[in-house]
């Protein structure tokens, strides 16, 4: 069995699926030969003219640029660079409308002509052989030079993607597109050339063998490749005419019966194809070094008086042409077609400029091409899918491009569609197949691109969040690394002690430093506590659930008896004050000091009587001990410095009673114990201190009161008053206050009680 390589070799040819045989309408044009275009008044380049990113800008508008020039630079093997079709200056740099099916406009350098065609520096390498594969890349690169079959595909980067594992170099040659002869006249007239870019390919492919691929209607074409390849081991292989085997997967399926894989390209399978009007463009630029500046336009269609292939500066306009050569516009539908009659697309006016993938202009008359007719229902004939190249399903692709389902497209393969138009061509119901297979491509891709940014976003996000999280964790680990270390260094310095509980000794040292030492409790107040854990005790050794408070309860009572009588007292002596109220305060607050010293003078006689008053001071004693043991318990300070104020202005009264009898040594006693009192309350109070003393001296107030009430009934006045002096103080005092303001505020309020006391004895001595 032959292998393929010997197949090809003997000749054999393979046939595709599909196909027409549409008028080819060559005649008219590839019987001249190739004109001279004139150079225009003004030249449009745009920067984009390949498949890929157009390059960044060099010049400026006013720059004078010289033939050959590069106007763009490249940062990637995807961009391409333009260059000046001839020397000028750049007139502006603008949005212009470019040869597109939609009309877009696209950023274009509009240069000026000088008409001198002044060229720039230029570098050819007449011996590519002594070249790297990799040095001629590059040339091919900077010239700018992208497929001129129509695709637009950079060459340097087709044929870098080749390198070292093609094993076919497959050149086209079919032009199997009616009208069209640009590639047929360029190999009739400059077949010597293409030949020699076939060989600089070859030298950097270095292919197993090399093949030409031509349609029998060019025997002219044939005859002069032949001739120029006669010292050349090219196989020439002249294929049958039929559309569209100048498509690359079709002319590779006839050539070498191999299909190119969905979503594959030809280098896949160790094939390269490449153009005939690429290896010329090639030879241009590796041996006389210039750029890819003008290009072979083919001018036909029965609106022209003589059809014919032209050279035409890239950037020149349509309009220019048409004028140069002979153009009549239709009378009744004039129409420009760029590109031939099944793959071109309508321009929307003259003023667009000719690009390195413009191979035709075709302007038919109404009989010629007639307009398009109005699109009918589809009739299910199945006529596209007999005629499609590549196998697809075009009316199913019909029906999901026109309702916009373009997950169903993409399940039948819409990308593998050539838009060769077959489909169109042979469909009876007249629908533009081929446009809604273009407007779902672009929808698709357009979608693809937005998920792709979508896609980029969020593995940018993703990073960045694994970023933080990864820094996070680095700062941990450096605090915590730090941390160990300074602990370290801690238990070297005090010589293997933690660090951590000295820290802790530490605190506690400064604290004792700070506070006070707790001051000892009073024996009565522990005596106190003492007897009621006791009774607590006993109270749980005897089986009861709770101690026997029957006495405590009786006090709390009569001191609720107490509250109320002086609550009514208050309440009777503001009636007294609001009735008689004395003209001066001096002698308001005499009189209240007078009262407070005879309750005082009478709580001294009666201390100085005999044992009769035993028995009620072992009450009162017992009464104190009671409201000690209940007073011990923390209370709030603000309630103990209110208390200790009522307290001490009942001791104060107590005192002037004893002060007001005549026993002199009474009322010394009652004065050396009123300012023991102020020398004690004037440092600062403890809470639980100053309940106890507020309780004793609570017990104190109604002693001396059971003892005023047995007096004669004079006294009740003075009592009244010193009752209303008391509730004054009460009132004053519950406003919250510190426990030492307190004290100082009792011991000044007693001061003053001696003075008023010492005033009224002086007014007693004066009356006779």
């Amino acid at each position: 069995m032959q292998s393929l390589i010997e197949q090809i070799k003997s000749g054999h040819i393979w046939d595709f699926p599909g196909g027409i045989h549409p008028p080819e309408n060559k005649i008219q044009s590839n019987k001249c030969s190739p004109a001279m275009s004139p150079v225009p008044a003004e030249l449009v380049i745009p920067l984009k003219q390949h498949i890929g990113k157009p390059g960044d800008l060099r010049v400026k508008t006013g720059d004078t640029v010289l033939k050959g020039q590069q106007l763009t630079q490249t940062a990637s093997p995807v961009m391409l660079p333009v260059h000046a079709p001839t020397s000028g200056t750049v007139k502006a740099i603008e949005q212009r409308t470019i040869a597109h099916p939609s009309g877009l406009t696209e950023l274009c350098v509009v240069i000026t002509p000088d008409n001198r065609g002044q060229w720039c520096e230029r570098v050819a390498t007449p011996d590519f052989t002594a070249c790297s594969p990799e040095y001629l890349i590059e040339i091919i690169r900077q010239a700018g030079i992208s497929g001129m079959g129509g695709a637009g595909f950079p060459t340097a980067r087709k044929i870098q993607a080749g390198l070292a594992r093609t094993e076919v170099l497959m050149i086209n040659a079919a032009e199997c597109e009616p009208y069209i002869t640009a590639d047929d006249v360029l190999m009739q007239y400059y077949a010597e050339e293409i030949i020699q870019g076939i060989e600089i390919t070859e030298h950097i492919l270095k292919p197993q063998m090399v093949i030409i691929g031509i349609e029998d209607n060019k025997p002219e074409a044939i005859r002069a490749l032949e001739k120029a390849a006669v010292h050349k081991d090219y196989m020439i292989r002249v294929i049958p005419t039929k559309y569209p085997s100048g498509g690359e997967k079709q002319l590779i399926k006839v050539l070498t019966n191999k299909e190119v894989p969905a979503g594959k390209i030809p280098a896949d399978i160790g094939i390269s194809v490449q153009n005939v009007g690429t290896m010329f463009a090639i030879q241009q630029a590796v041996i006389k070094g210039q750029p890819l500046i003008h290009r072979l336009v083919t001018l036909t269609g029965k609106t022209f008086q003589q059809p014919r292939n032209v050279w035409a500066l890239i950037g020149t306009p349509v309009e220019h042409l048409l004028k140069e050569f002979d153009y009549t516009a239709d009378k009744k539908q004039p129409r420009l077609i760029m590109g031939g009659p099944m793959m071109g697309f309508t321009l929307p006016h003259a003023q667009v400029p000719v690009t390195k993938t413009t191979n035709c202009i075709l302007a038919p008359s109404v009989k010629e091409i007639s307009p398009q007719q109005r699109e009918l229902a589809c009739i299910r004939c199945g006529q596209c899918a007999e005629v499609c190249p590549a196998s697809l399903l075009p009316q199913q692709l019909y029906w999901h491009s026109k309702a916009e389902e373009y997950d169903k497209c993409q399940e039948l393969n819409l990308k593998d569609c050539i838009e060769c138009g077959a489909c169109a061509y042979v469909c009876p119901s007249q629908i533009p197949l081929v446009q809604y297979y273009r407007q779902a491509k672009a929808e698709i891709k357009t979608r693809e691109h937005e998920a792709a940014a979508a896609e980029r976003a969020r593995q940018r996000f993703e990073a960045k969040q694994e970023r933080h999280e990864r820094e996070k964790q680095e700062r941990e680990q450096r605090f915590k690394k730090a941390a160990d270390n300074r602990r370290q260094d801690m238990v070297k310095q005090q010589g293997g002690q933690d660090a951590i509980q000295a820290a802790i000794e530490r605190v506690k040292a400064q604290k004792q430093q700070i506070q006070p030492d707790a001051k000892p409790v009073k024996p009565a107040v522990a005596a106190a506590i003492a007897r009621a854990k006791a009774k607590q005790e006993a109270a749980r050794q005897a089986g009861a659930s709770e101690p026997d408070n029957s006495e405590m309860m009786r006090l709390r009572e009569a001191r609720k008896q107490q509250a109320r009588a002086q609550k009514a007292a208050k309440a009777s002596a503001e009636n007294t004050a609001a009735t008689n109220s004395p003209d001066k305060p001096e002698d308001k607050k005499a009189a209240v000091a007078a009262a407070i010293a005879r309750a005082k003078a009478r709580k001294a006689q009666q201390q100085a009587e005999a044992a009769p008053a035993e028995a009620s001071q072992t009450e009162a004693q017992t009464q104190i001990q009671a409201e000690a043991d209940t007073q011990a318990q923390p209370e709030d300070p603000k309630k103990a410095a209110v208390a200790a104020a009522i307290a001490r202005a009942k001791a104060r009264k107590a005192q002037q009673q004893a002060e007001a009898a005549p026993a002199e040594a009474s009322q010394t006693e009652a004065q050396t114990h009123i300012q023991a009192e102020a020398d004690t309350q004037a440092q600062p109070e403890d809470p639980k201190k100053a309940a106890v003393a507020a309780a004793i001296a609570r017990a104190k107030a109604r002693k001396a009161q059971q003892q005023a009430e047995a007096e004669a009934a004079p006294a009740e006045a003075s009592q009244t008053e010193s009752q209303t002096q008391i509730q004054a103080e009460a009132d004053t005092q519950a406003q919250p206050e510190d426990p030492k303001k307190a004290a100082v505020a009792a011991a000044i309020a007693r001061a003053k009680a001696r003075k008023a006391q010492q005033q009224a004895e002086a007014e007693r001595k004066e009356k006779p």
